[in-house]
């Protein structure tokens, strides 16, 4: 049994109030059309335990281990807040998982491969049979459910990883994602990590694999759930996710560092009733009534100065509840959502017509993702495929910097220097009498709306501002070509789309020869600069 599954007590509450209890019956996989009334009934059963402070680290409650006050615990319906002593207390069903709401200023333990130790499964029969298996019967429930937590230094200003869609299909995937992602970042400075769902590609034999290889940076790790990580025959919803939960407990949840409070939404449904072309069911972006209904009580108890963290794999754009969340995040004056899931990196700004009221519009980053495009496209030296995204920016990881409840996020591409931003397309030569007819295309792959780009041509010239011209990537473009003319085997890179972080301009005329600078220089939204040169020759 995973050491998460703490055991505090071998004594047991009675198995049969399970059955009759009314919060045992309630429907599981609530949906949009159903009704959100989650009251729970007076004579549900209860569980209760401690969260004590683990001084020794051992991750049992020793004598002399103290209980912490004020920590909330939650069921993933309602929550609880620890009293003078550390107890809480919390009503439960058949198929139920406790966790606790890691507070500033402590940790929870984590196991051999960094996953966080902060969640409790309860399911006395087990999960229901699927072909890459669920939770083994957790037996009845222990007398006291108790949650280590230890005292550590946690500063407001810190650094986190977020993947999204490693979405390896094999061992050998696994090793590309080893290789060119994580052997770099081993002994990285962030505080923790965090995948945005779609962890593997359908296989979910390879988890443990997988988590071993994360485990190599040697940081706490969070993960999402994605619509490949699901368990596609499960007839409902809420038995999708079985295997998830045997590796990562919750499939949604909530944790704080410094001055953030980062929420784990799941807003994978899936539909087994429906079939797709191939045959198989079908999912949809949705967290259903029952999951809305937590986030508002998640929320309700996070203080306003706090910045507001929303982690999830399909966009919210893309996500029924949309305009239901946005409602929420508008009482907040601090607020980011961050997702996966369309393999391309896009800022968006979500204002009124979205549903968002606040003061100024919502930032929803769609992530950069780790495989890029399905680990796709030729071979590097090392038989890596390049992956290139399908914006025309390289697959890689975000860098996000959090201070009090203000945030800035850093693009890293794969196997490449930090300085590597951006992509200028230019020819190689250029005569004279056409250097004013020539256009300069350049992809700042973590580029948006809000970031400003210059150009300027020879060490002499004038910045001048570039347009932004959402546009497919011509030397993406020009890469499937290339790709296509090889022999060697590979799975092809799929087509290039409007890529949101194109910029384009005409250099100014020039009387000149010889091999010229472009220079392009990128302001982004929080005031990062980033430069770049590309030479041209220019010819009589």
């Amino acid at each position: 049994m995973r050491a998460k599954w703490i055991l505090a007590s071998l004594a047991a509450v009675v198995a049969s109030a399970l059955v009759a209890s009314p919060w045992n019956r309630e429907p599981r996989n609530i949906g949009r059309t159903e009704s959100a009334d989650l009251s729970l009934a007076q004579t549900a059963p209860m569980a209760e335990g401690v969260v004590f402070e683990d001084r020794n680290r051992n991750g049992r409650r020793d004598p002399g281990e103290r209980g912490i006050a004020g920590v909330r615990v939650s069921n993933q319906r309602v929550f609880d807040t620890t009293d003078s002593q550390g107890r809480w207390k919390l009503p439960y069903d058949d198929d139920t998982i406790f966790f606790v709401v890691k507070p500033a200023g402590y940790m929870t333990p984590v196991d051999e491969v960094q996953l966080p130790e902060f969640y409790y499964v309860h399911k006395p029969s087990g999960s229901p049979k699927t072909r890459f298996g669920g939770v083994e019967p957790t037996g009845p429930l222990p007398k006291s459910v108790d949650f280590a937590l230890y005292k550590t230094k946690e500063p407001e200003k810190f650094q986190a990883l977020f993947f999204g869609d490693t979405q390896s299909r094999n061992l050998r995937e696994i090793d590309y994602l080893t290789r060119t992602i994580i052997e770099p970042l081993r002994g990285s400075d962030a505080a923790f990590g965090v995948t945005l769902g779609d962890i593997l590609f359908d296989d979910l034999s390879i988890f443990q694999q997988h988590n071993e290889a994360i485990a190599l940076i040697g940081i706490p790790w969070y993960n999402v759930l994605g619509n490949h990580d699901i368990n596609y025959d499960a007839v409902h919803d809420h038995e999708s996710d079985e295997t998830f939960h045997r590796f990562y407990g919750p499939n949604y949840y909530s944790f704080e560092y410094g001055k953030a409070h980062f929420v784990v939404l799941d807003n994978v449904w899936w539909m087994h009733g429906t079939t797709q072309s191939d045959g198989r069911g079908r999912y949809k972006g949705s967290i259903g009534v029952r999951q809305l209904e937590w986030l508002k009580k998640d929320l309700a108890l996070v203080p306003q100065d706090r910045l507001v963290v929303l982690t999830m794999h399909i966009p919210l754009m893309d996500t029924e509840e949309k305009k239901e969340i946005l409602e929420l995040l508008s009482q907040r004056p601090y607020t980011l959502s961050v997702a996966a899931h369309t393999h391309f990196q896009q800022h968006h700004f979500l204002g009124e017509e979205h549903g968002h009221k606040g003061k100024k519009p919502h930032h929803h980053l769609v992530n950069v993702t780790t495989c890029g495009s399905w680990w796709q496209g030729s071979p590097d030296n090392y038989g890596i495929p390049h992956s290139t995204m399908r914006d025309g920016a390289p697959r890689g990881y975000s860098i996000f910097t959090f201070d009090g409840n203000q945030y800035s996020i850093e693009f890293r591409a794969a196997g490449k220097p930090a300085a590597h931003q951006m992509n200028i397309y230019a020819p190689d030569e250029v005569r004279t009498a056409e250097v004013a007819n020539t256009e300069i295309v350049v992809n700042v792959f973590g580029g948006s709306e809000k970031s400003k780009v210059e150009m300027r041509f020879g060490e002499k010239g004038q910045w001048v501002e570039m347009t932004r011209t959402p546009s497919k990537d011509p030397a993406y473009e020009a890469m499937v070509e290339k790709d296509k003319a090889l022999t060697t085997p590979f799975r092809p890179l799929p087509g290039a789309i409007d890529s949101p972080h194109i910029w384009r301009a005409k250099l100014p005329a020039f009387a000149g020869t010889g091999v010229q600078p472009v220079h392009i220089r990128t302001t982004d939204m929080f005031g990062q600069v980033y430069l770049a040169t590309r030479g041209i020759r220019v010819v009589p």
